[in-house]
Protein backbone atom coordinates (compact mmCIF):
# COMPACT_ATOMS: atom_id res chain seq x y z
CA UNK A 1 0.00 0.00 0.00
CA UNK A 2 3.04 2.61 0.93
CA UNK A 3 4.10 2.27 -2.86
CA UNK A 4 0.34 2.96 -4.18
CA UNK A 5 0.27 6.21 -1.94
CA UNK A 6 3.22 6.90 -3.04
CA UNK A 7 2.31 6.71 -7.04
CA UNK A 8 -0.30 8.56 -6.26
CA UNK A 9 1.22 11.62 -4.58
CA UNK A 10 3.93 11.94 -6.26
CA UNK A 11 2.33 13.06 -9.69
CA UNK A 12 0.67 15.71 -7.25
CA UNK A 13 3.65 16.88 -6.45
CA UNK A 14 5.02 16.90 -9.65
CA UNK A 15 1.92 18.73 -10.74
CA UNK A 16 2.09 21.28 -8.46
CA UNK A 17 5.38 21.73 -8.57
CA UNK A 18 5.15 21.97 -12.72
CA UNK A 19 2.61 24.56 -12.00
CA UNK A 20 4.76 26.65 -9.54
CA UNK A 21 7.93 26.54 -12.35
CA UNK A 22 5.57 27.73 -14.72
CA UNK A 23 4.16 30.88 -12.76
CA UNK A 24 7.63 31.65 -11.82
CA UNK A 25 9.46 31.24 -14.84
CA UNK A 26 9.14 34.03 -16.38
CA UNK A 27 10.84 36.43 -13.34
CA UNK A 28 13.70 33.90 -12.55
CA UNK A 29 14.31 33.24 -16.97
CA UNK A 30 15.12 37.21 -17.02
CA UNK A 31 18.71 38.60 -17.98
CA UNK A 32 20.01 39.96 -15.16
CA UNK A 33 19.83 43.57 -16.25
CA UNK A 34 16.36 43.02 -18.23
CA UNK A 35 13.05 43.86 -16.46
CA UNK A 36 10.84 41.13 -14.83
CA UNK A 37 8.12 40.15 -17.18
CA UNK A 38 4.94 39.79 -14.59
CA UNK A 39 1.25 39.78 -15.71
CA UNK A 40 0.77 42.02 -12.34
CA UNK A 41 2.92 45.09 -11.52
CA UNK A 42 2.59 47.44 -8.54
CA UNK A 43 3.68 50.91 -8.20
CA UNK A 44 4.39 53.06 -4.99
CA UNK A 45 1.86 55.90 -6.09
CA UNK A 46 3.22 58.43 -2.78
CA UNK A 47 6.44 57.93 -3.70
CA UNK A 48 5.90 58.23 -7.55
CA UNK A 49 4.69 61.20 -6.97
CA UNK A 50 6.84 63.20 -4.22
CA UNK A 51 10.08 61.84 -5.99
CA UNK A 52 9.69 62.57 -9.38
CA UNK A 53 11.10 65.87 -10.53
CA UNK A 54 7.67 66.95 -11.37
CA UNK A 55 6.29 66.24 -8.21
CA UNK A 56 9.16 67.94 -6.20
CA UNK A 57 8.28 71.00 -8.23
CA UNK A 58 4.64 70.75 -7.14
CA UNK A 59 5.61 70.59 -3.48
CA UNK A 60 8.30 73.37 -3.42
CA UNK A 61 5.86 75.41 -5.14
CA UNK A 62 2.87 73.92 -2.46
CA UNK A 63 4.92 74.85 0.43
CA UNK A 64 6.38 78.26 -0.87
CA UNK A 65 3.06 79.24 -1.58
CA UNK A 66 1.57 78.27 2.09
CA UNK A 67 4.34 79.97 3.57
CA UNK A 68 3.68 83.06 2.11
CA UNK A 69 0.25 83.04 2.72
CA UNK A 70 1.11 81.61 6.89
CA UNK A 71 3.27 85.14 6.87
CA UNK A 72 0.81 87.23 5.59
CA UNK A 73 -1.64 85.76 8.13
CA UNK A 74 0.67 86.18 10.63
CA UNK A 75 0.85 90.29 9.68
CA UNK A 76 -2.05 90.37 9.06
CA UNK A 77 -2.96 89.47 12.25
CA UNK A 78 -0.73 91.69 14.58
CA UNK A 79 -2.06 94.31 12.92
CA UNK A 80 -5.79 93.62 13.65
CA UNK A 81 -4.54 92.99 17.26
CA UNK A 82 -2.73 96.59 16.95
CA UNK A 83 -5.74 97.77 15.79
CA UNK A 84 -8.20 95.99 18.81
CA UNK A 85 -5.36 97.29 21.33
CA UNK A 86 -5.88 100.90 20.19
CA UNK A 87 -10.00 100.78 19.77
CA UNK A 88 -10.16 98.91 23.75
CA UNK A 89 -7.89 102.36 24.87
CA UNK A 90 -10.58 104.50 22.79
CA UNK A 91 -13.62 102.79 24.71
CA UNK A 92 -13.08 104.78 27.33
CA UNK A 93 -12.87 108.54 25.84
CA UNK A 94 -15.45 107.68 23.17
CA UNK A 95 -19.30 107.82 23.41
CA UNK A 96 -20.83 104.55 23.86
CA UNK A 97 -22.78 104.84 20.32
CA UNK A 98 -19.79 106.37 18.34
CA UNK A 99 -17.65 103.40 19.92
CA UNK A 100 -20.05 100.68 19.19
CA UNK A 101 -20.01 102.02 15.30
CA UNK A 102 -16.24 101.43 15.65
CA UNK A 103 -16.45 98.16 16.86
CA UNK A 104 -19.19 96.87 14.37
CA UNK A 105 -16.73 98.35 11.75
CA UNK A 106 -13.58 96.31 13.25
CA UNK A 107 -15.79 93.07 13.41
CA UNK A 108 -16.67 93.99 9.69
CA UNK A 109 -13.44 94.24 8.67
CA UNK A 110 -12.04 91.10 10.56
CA UNK A 111 -14.55 89.17 8.87
CA UNK A 112 -13.64 90.66 5.46
CA UNK A 113 -10.25 89.57 5.59
CA UNK A 114 -10.96 86.31 7.46
CA UNK A 115 -13.14 85.25 4.52
CA UNK A 116 -10.11 86.97 2.10
CA UNK A 117 -7.43 84.85 3.63
CA UNK A 118 -10.00 81.45 3.61
CA UNK A 119 -10.81 82.34 -0.10
CA UNK A 120 -6.70 81.60 -0.66
CA UNK A 121 -6.55 79.03 1.70
CA UNK A 122 -8.73 77.12 -1.20
CA UNK A 123 -7.50 78.53 -4.12
CA UNK A 124 -4.53 76.70 -2.88
CA UNK A 125 -6.16 73.41 -2.12
CA UNK A 126 -7.73 73.97 -5.65
CA UNK A 127 -4.26 74.56 -7.20
CA UNK A 128 -2.63 71.42 -5.61
CA UNK A 129 -5.64 69.36 -7.11
CA UNK A 130 -4.97 70.75 -10.61
CA UNK A 131 -1.63 69.95 -10.49
CA UNK A 132 -2.38 66.53 -9.38
CA UNK A 133 -4.50 65.47 -11.75
CA UNK A 134 -1.67 67.24 -14.57
CA UNK A 135 0.14 64.69 -13.14
CA UNK A 136 -2.41 61.57 -13.60
CA UNK A 137 -2.54 62.63 -17.29
CA UNK A 138 0.98 63.01 -17.60
CA UNK A 139 1.98 59.53 -16.11
CA UNK A 140 -0.62 57.65 -18.23
CA UNK A 141 1.54 57.10 -21.28
CA UNK A 142 4.52 56.09 -18.94
CA UNK A 143 2.64 53.43 -17.30
CA UNK A 144 1.22 52.81 -20.12
CA UNK A 145 4.62 51.98 -21.72
CA UNK A 146 5.47 50.06 -18.26
CA UNK A 147 2.75 47.87 -18.67
CA UNK A 148 3.75 47.01 -22.59
CA UNK A 149 7.48 46.23 -21.71
CA UNK A 150 6.90 44.36 -19.00
CA UNK A 151 3.71 42.36 -20.84
CA UNK A 152 1.77 43.09 -18.05
CA UNK A 153 -2.07 43.68 -17.76
CA UNK A 154 -2.48 45.62 -14.23
CA UNK A 155 -0.17 48.34 -12.24
CA UNK A 156 -1.69 47.90 -8.68
CA UNK A 157 -0.47 50.62 -5.86
CA UNK A 158 2.19 49.04 -4.01
CA UNK A 159 0.07 49.77 -0.46
CA UNK A 160 -2.96 47.12 -1.44
CA UNK A 161 -0.46 44.58 -2.08
CA UNK A 162 -0.14 42.34 1.00
CA UNK A 163 2.99 40.54 -0.45
CA UNK A 164 4.87 40.60 -3.52
CA UNK A 165 8.51 40.08 -5.29
CA UNK A 166 10.42 43.41 -5.59
CA UNK A 167 10.84 42.91 -8.84
CA UNK A 168 7.52 43.85 -10.13
CA UNK A 169 7.76 46.93 -8.48
CA UNK A 170 8.02 49.83 -10.99
CA UNK A 171 8.56 52.36 -9.04
CA UNK A 172 12.23 53.68 -9.22
CA UNK A 173 11.82 52.61 -13.09
CA UNK A 174 8.63 54.82 -13.19
CA UNK A 175 10.06 57.86 -11.76
CA UNK A 176 12.91 57.74 -13.66
CA UNK A 177 10.64 57.45 -17.02
CA UNK A 178 8.69 59.61 -16.01
CA UNK A 179 11.60 62.32 -15.31
CA UNK A 180 12.64 61.28 -19.01
CA UNK A 181 10.02 62.15 -20.63
CA UNK A 182 8.96 65.33 -19.16
CA UNK A 183 12.67 66.79 -19.34
CA UNK A 184 12.17 66.52 -23.52
CA UNK A 185 12.07 69.27 -25.16
CA UNK A 186 8.03 69.23 -26.44
CA UNK A 187 6.64 67.72 -23.01
CA UNK A 188 4.76 70.20 -21.13
CA UNK A 189 5.42 70.20 -16.96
Amino acid sequence: MPGALRSRVRPGLILAGAVMLALAAPLVAQDAGAPAVAPILTLDQNRFFLESDFGRAVVERERAATAALEEENKRIEAELVAEERALTEQRATLPADEFSALATAFDEKVERIRSAQDAKSRVLVEQRDRERQEFLRLVVPVLDGLLAERQATAILDRGTVIRSLSAIDITDEAIAKLNAALAAPDAAP
